[in-house]
């Protein structure tokens, strides 16, 4: 996961709660103009804190998880005895 799926899935679930970009930004303390660009994928970085503030007015946690090393290649795909 990176910034760009951050963003979307922080757009997808302000639309859920039919919340506006402005309500959000300010309850999360953070300007409008950078939770556009965020939702927008035009922003390359966000510090870790402005991030977990969006999510909490969300009411949204993060999770830690082990990273895949890699995409599955068509390969993988075919030889995963999950996908019969």
């Amino acid at each position: 996961m990176d910034i760009f799926d951050i963003g979307e899935l922080i757009r997808q679930h302000r639309k859920s709660r039919g919340m506006r970009q402005a309500a959000l930004a300010s309850k999360a303390g953070i300007a409008r103009s950078t939770l556009v660009a965020l939702e927008n994928g035009s922003l390359p970085e966000l510090g870790f804190g402005k991030i977990c503030s969006l999510l909490a007015v969300l009411e949204l946690d993060i999770t830690i998880a082990p990273a895949r090393a890699r995409r599955p290649t068509l390969e993988d795909l075919r030889n995963d005895p999950d996908m019969e």
